[in-house]
């Protein structure tokens, strides 16, 4: 297992889910880990079971004032790991029926949170002349998904970000690369395919065959993967401006 003693790791949208997932991985393998995100119930549940080394600080991360409070509560933190897992999934509709201020709100958090962030807390990595920033995009991003175009044109915005991001810190020793998970089996795509039923009159379980049917594997990915892949990148230095698919063969 890759050693992150010593390092620290802000894990956006920590509370639950993914971020939860991550930042228990990221705990295993030694890091201090800082949890961030809106909820603050679930912030300090999920510290508690995560015990030393773990700590949480609230913030929205697609508004630049919180961001900057942000900043300022981790000014005597060397962050060195930054995963930008904070995101929606934003509405399940044709592009013509979709408000924009539900698009707008999509990318706020997705992409603008992550633009933040990166903003905030890379200039002290560029400094040490040492950091990884993981941005967590999605196969959504590149491949058609019918009906979720906020989502999966904002999770292209994040894979474009993190190349272009790459070329401009890399000569400081900075990594930035994305991890693009395909479905990943939780509350999330439960509510995706209650949606996607009530879409399209099929059944709760036959919108979840038809989705999971597109990947080689034939089945979602765990969140304990995606953890695990988080760790697993930060193990290989020579890594920088990729996106990594963790997809059971989605893309395939």
């Amino acid at each position: 297992m890759t050693d992150l003693t010593g390092r620290s790791a802000v894990v956006t949208g920590g509370g639950s889910g993914l971020g939860a997932a991550i930042a228990r991985a990221l705990h295993a393998a030694g890091a201090e880990v800082i949890l961030v995100g809106r909820d603050e119930r679930r912030l300090a549940a999920a510290v508690e079971k995560l015990g030393e080394r773990a700590r949480w600080l609230p913030c929205d991360v697609s508004d630049p004032a919180s961001v900057d409070a942000l900043r300022t509560e981790l000014a005597r933190t060397e962050v060195s790991i930054l995963v930008n897992n904070a995101g929606i999934a934003g509405p399940v509709a044709a592009l013509t029926d979709i408000e924009v201020d539900d698009w707008d709100e999509v990318f706020h958090v997705n992409v603008r949170g992550t633009f933040l962030l990166c903003k905030a807390l890379l200039p002290g990595m560029i400094a040490r002349g040492d950091g990884d920033v993981i941005n967590i995009a999605s196969v959504s991003g590149k491949r058609p998904l019918a009906h979720r175009t906020p989502y999966c044109a904002s999770k292209m915005a994040v894979i474009g970000l993190t190349s272009t991001l790459a070329f401009e810190v890399g000569p400081a020793g900075v990594r930035v690369n994305s991890l693009s998970p395909g479905p990943v089996a939780g509350p999330r795509m439960e509510r995706n395919f209650r949606l996607e039923a009530e879409r399209s009159g099929s059944s709760v379980d036959e919108a979840e065959r038809a989705f999971v049917s597109r990947a080689a594997l034939g089945r979602m990915v765990t969140e304990e993967e995606v953890g695990a892949a988080v760790v697993a990148m930060l193990g290989m230095p020579g890594m920088c401006g990729a996106d990594v698919d963790l997809s059971a063969g989605m893309v395939a």
